[in-house]
């Protein structure tokens, strides 16, 4: 399972309760189109957009593509509706917004590029002190 967090994938279904089914149903979705590199994030509490969020790398412009369509027919198939998408045009960097779970695909270079696992997985305990 290429599946990496700060807990497993089950620890994460488990805990989310009612948002289990949307989150299962993307990361059993970007494991089958063969995603890489998915990192699930807990943001609950560190921001109101989402409780989730699911980073993941696919290896061309094509490969990202091709895991966010698969993707985005997954969530019809499970009777997600308001799904939003930004990016699917350039497959650079795809994004799709689910309500609770907030979904990026990128080519390996813009994901460097942006770090969002670095931000986003941050230890909201450790503080940066000031010196004035």
């Amino acid at each position: 399972m290429a599946l990496t967090s700060s807990g497993t994938a089950a620890s994460h279904v488990e805990a989310a309760g009612e948002l289990a089914v949307p989150l299962a149903v993307v990361l059993d979705s970007l494991e089958d189109s063969k995603a890489e590199d998915i990192v699930a994030i807990d943001v609950t509490g560190k921001t109101p957009i989402a409780d989730h969020m699911v980073v993941a790398s696919g290896r061309s412009h094509r490969h990202v593509g091709a895991v966010a369509e698969r993707l985005l027919r997954d969530l019809k198939d499970q009777g997600a509706k308001g799904v939003r998408v930004e990016g699917l045009a350039s497959c650079d960097w795809v994004l799709i917004d689910t309500g609770d779970v907030v979904v990026h695909v990128f080519r390996p270079e813009v994901r460097t590029f942006y770090n969002l696992e670095k931000m986003w997985q941050m230890d909201s305990a450790a503080q940066v002190e000031l010196v004035v």
